[in-house]
């Protein structure tokens, strides 16, 4: 009779276990879970939201479309449960709209990309080397405010950012405290409207300067370093808002900088994954994948870049997905692989 107990038990085991030599239980550690899955506003985020979704899928987590919410929104909601967790946060530049105690319920976790939250000001390399320019004080230069002076005004045009964006009053703040507001005139109409213009006149040989940000289609289509050169603010002189980070106004090692260190004058952001610690610790899968789930911000602006160009539905996306998915297999299943392991 026992030996017919430990045959049987033998084929149980033969059974579970996959030609990889893992059990097939652990291949699928979030069957069985739904989750409640958060995404940010803007497009250019909707990438890396679309693949960590994926992963939680393959680790068999049952994964609801994502709710679109404001940022203030997101975090209050991820404190109280009702979401558990999203792959957009910008931190140190997100530190200011957590809701009190918000690290007692949730958590920051891995790097989607490490710097890779950029904002600042460029212009194109061939004014940059024509006109010596290294900072915006450059810009009260007469030679330099009649080359990029678009509408005879006497003044430099900028491309600058619409009415209510967050950028708008760090730009209105710059011209203020560098002394700019009769030299440099900034553009406030739709942003994809004046970077088509911007695009436009690059490609006639004009000169061309404006304000951009990664993750972003614009430092695709005009590679820094190539096309266009990351210029100084002449000093750091912080908004009360972005004082708490005024170390991660300067930033060493970015390409295609005019300097290094470069005085950008936004705080450089980690874009992170920020989870519901209750989730994390009831699905260390998730918290691993979590953890180790990066971009290069060049895959990024590529498939921005194509939401631009029109590949922008929700199947476009998750094309763009599965082709990053083939390309980088081995990568993502040896996070996969990782996540399974944190189960057991």
């Amino acid at each position: 009779m026992r030996t017919i107990k430990r045959i049987a038990l033998v084929m149980l085991v033969v059974l579970m276990i996959t030609p990889s030599g893992l059990w097939a239980a652990s291949d699928q550690p979030g069957k069985g879970i739904t989750v409640n899955p958060a995404r940010a506003t803007w497009n250019t985020g909707f990438f890396q939201e679309a693949l960590v979704r994926q992963g939680l899928k393959e680790l068999g987590f049952k994964v609801k479309k994502p709710k679109d919410l404001q940022n203030p929104i997101f975090y209050k909601s991820l404190a109280l449960g009702d979401v558990d967790y999203w792959t957009n946060g910008w931190f140190p530049n997100h530190n200011s709209q957590l809701p009190k105690k918000f690290y007692e319920k949730a958590g920051i976790y891995g790097y989607v990309v490490k710097a890779g939250g950029l904002q600042g000001y460029l212009v194109s390399k061939k004014a940059v080397e024509k006109y010596n320019i290294k900072s915006l004080d450059d810009f009260k230069r007469d030679e330099v405010k009649k080359a990029f002076d678009k509408n005879k005004d006497g003044k430099a045009d900028l491309t600058a950012c619409p009415p209510g964006w967050g950028c708008e009053n760090v730009i209105t703040h710059h011209m203020k405290v560098y002394d700019l507001s009769n030299h440099i005139n900034p553009v406030k109409a739709s942003y994809e409207a004046g970077m088509a213009s911007a695009m436009g006149a690059y490609k006639a040989g004009e000169p061309i300067f404006f304000y951009t940000w990664a993750p972003n289609w614009t430092i695709f289509k005009l590679k820094p370093g190539k096309d266009v050169m990351w210029i100084n603010v002449p000093k750091i002189i912080p908004k009360e808002s972005q004082a708490s980070a005024v170390d991660r106004m300067t930033q060493s090692g970015i390409e295609g900088a005019v300097s290094d260190p470069i005085k950008l004058g936004y705080v450089v952001s980690d874009i992170r994954i920020v989870a519901n610690k209750k989730f994390v610790e009831k699905n260390p899968a998730a918290k691993k994948f979590f953890e180790v789930f990066t971009l290069p911000l060049l895959d990024i602006n590529e498939q921005n870049t194509r939401m631009n160009e029109g590949e922008k539905s929700q199947k476009d996306i998750e094309k763009h997905v599965a082709e990053w998915i083939a390309k980088n297999q081995a990568t993502w299943n040896k996070w996969l692989e990782q996540s399974r392991k944190a189960a057991n």
